[in-house]
């Protein structure tokens, strides 16, 4: 199945009674935002207790781990996903926030029916998608059924062995101005990882928000990436959430699904490892 649904797609499936739609807008706003306005029947989920297992240091993990398996299952089970789910989720950042990582969370499942929203609730308001303020109510059935993450991941310390070798490629998505240690906004630490490449995601979309063509897409990463295969790169951004964008837009692109490196900046900066500026 296609990663990402274009406006008009979406239209055809509301009468499906499979379909299960998910609102993974994330921010201090984010929750009156859906309360206000939000596709009709869409669920609302957090990045932070949904999608993440916070814990007090950043430094183990980064700033949004991933939840246990059996964590995520429970959230499933709650939202109403079975396997069986035809599941489409947005986000009001072009898919680049908490869309992607849900995208990535339930396809790391094992599970083949989720797509992302081109262009996010902003495109959907634009196509005249049906929005409404009511909130939605999960339609609970039985558990969902899954076992482990099964799309590759890489910790911090295969990065830096990554990062040093020219047979590797270790993707920065962050923009420009964070990774070249201009400025840092979140983190406590400007800069990047000795080694690795900057690709910020906003390249991978066009001036409305929406992904470039495939087409694009493949001939950009076949210059960055080579003949790198893609077990061989490792994806990340501050806290492995955004990182997940440029996976979702690989996937798109007809290439096999990179490692992701969860812990991010967020980890990296926080635990002594060099750290290089281009400033």
């Amino acid at each position: 199945m296609n990663p990402i649904i274009h406006t008009n797609e979406l239209k055809s499936l509301f009468t499906k009674e499979n379909l299960v739609l998910i609102d993974a807008r994330s921010g201090k706003d984010a929750m009156n935002n859906y309360a206000e306005k939000h596709i009709k029947k869409a669920i609302y989920i957090d990045l932070n207790k949904d999608l993440s297992a916070l814990k007090d240091d950043a430094a183990n993990g980064g700033r949004h781990p991933l939840p246990s398996v059996d964590d995520f299952i429970k959230t499933l089970s709650h939202l109403g996903i079975t396997n069986a789910s035809h599941v489409v989720v947005y986000d009001d950042k072009s898919g680049a926030n908490a869309a992607a990582r849900f995208w990535w969370m339930l396809k790391s499942l094992g599970h083949q029916k989720v797509q992302v929203i081109d262009g996010g609730i902003q495109a959907a308001e634009s196509a005249e998608i049906m929005m409404e303020s009511r909130i939605a109510r999960p339609n609970t059935k039985e558990e969902y059924q899954a076992t482990d993450w099964n799309l590759p991941l890489i910790d911090i310390n295969a990065v830096e062995v990554f990062a040093k070798d020219n047979q590797h490629i270790v993707i920065d998505v962050r923009e420009s101005g964070r990774y070249n240690g201009e400025f840092e906004p979140i983190d406590l630490i400007a800069g990047h990882i000795p080694g690795s490449i900057n690709l910020p995601f906003e390249d991978l979309l066009t001036e409305n928000g929406l992904f470039k063509s495939k087409e694009v897409l493949r001939e950009k990463f076949d210059l960055v990436f080579g003949t790198t295969p893609s077990k061989n790169i490792a994806v990340h951004c501050g806290s492995g959430v955004t990182a997940c964008h440029l996976i979702l837009a690989m996937d798109y692109a007809g290439l096999e699904i990179p490692k992701l490196y969860v812990g991010s900046w967020s980890e990296w900066s926080r635990n002594n490892k060099p750290i290089a500026k281009e400033v």
